[in-house]
């Protein structure tokens, strides 16, 4: 496609605490995209995007990879799974919900095959609740809300946690349509429930003070679900809240067609508050 030789395209590789980071960038009118993906004892989390499937093969290639588990079936995260598992012959892990539509071609907008490319299709096995590598025992943590499917991965030798997404920054700004502020907030409390220490983002990359990170997030995500609950009793409809709290444009808005946008954060808020209080 010939809109792919106009993205800017940037590949980085380091090794943080035993940790070897490959890192992807692709930028095109003012929207610039990162993803990571990771190895760590033996163990690849994630695959990165089949837009720089060449970039990331050259580094799958320079290590010693026993299996790759996935965080969610997003094609950032799974690009490169077809490469893995038919070139190199790696056994694939994921969470169950969405392992038959990774076995499809793939289905989603026009703009993120410009920016990740179009996913092969690739099977999967399911991860189940946790998983051994060389030298570690790694649970598998559900944590929905960004993707039907997500999960982090916790070595417990090292307590190192892989978060996917469920991270990415801390103060959320726009999410997908089909992302869901109250079950992040969940997902991040039950996070926060382990004990770990370093925390290894797909998209912020690597965070030192890891559980102070996600405990912001959370904290961010508390008070902005209680504020945009506040506005909705005191009756202000969602299109002026969003005006209120979230007044900066973002290209990514415009660029997806919506499929990013704020105001899917308050809307799934006030999806949420309406059914509790249908149910009381």
């Amino acid at each position: 496609m010939w809109i792919h030789k106009i993205i800017k395209k940037r590949f980085e590789a380091e090794t943080v605490n035993n940790v070897h980071i490959a890192k992807a960038t692709a930028s095109f009118q003012g929207v610039r995209l990162t993803v990571r993906c990771f190895i760590a004892d033996g163990v690849l989390i994630d695959t990165g995007a089949k837009s720089m499937e060449s970039e990331f093969a050259s580094f799958f290639q320079q290590h010693d990879i026993d299996q790759v588990v996935i965080t969610h079936y997003h094609e950032d995260h799974t690009g490169c799974a077809t490469f893995l598992q038919q070139t190199m012959g790696l056994p694939i892990y994921m969470n169950e919900p969405m392992i038959e539509y990774c076995r499809q071609k793939a289905d989603y907008p026009l703009y993120r095959k410009i920016f990740w490319g179009k996913r092969d299709p690739f099977a999967a096995e399911p991860i189940g609740a946790a998983f051994s590598s060389r030298n570690a025992t790694w649970e598998v943590i559900p944590t929905p809300g960004h993707a039907v499917d997500h999960v982090v991965f916790l070595n417990r030798e090292t307590g190192q946690l892989f978060s996917g997404d469920l991270y990415c920054q801390e103060k959320t700004k726009v999410i997908l349509r089909e992302e869901d502020i109250p079950t992040i907030i969940a997902s991040l409390q039950r996070v926060l429930a382990h004990d770990f220490g370093d925390v290894f983002c797909a998209h912020a990359g690597y965070l030192p003070n890891g559980r102070e990170a996600l405990q912001r997030k959370l904290d961010y995500l508390l008070e902005l679900q209680d504020t945009i609950i506040d506005l909705y009793k005191n009756g202000m409809p969602p299109k002026q809240m969003q005006a209120l709290l979230f007044p900066k444009k973002y290209p990514i808005v415009f660029f997806s067609g919506g499929e990013w946008d704020s105001l899917h954060i308050i809307r799934s808020v006030i999806r949420h508050y309406q059914a509790k209080q249908q149910a009381s």
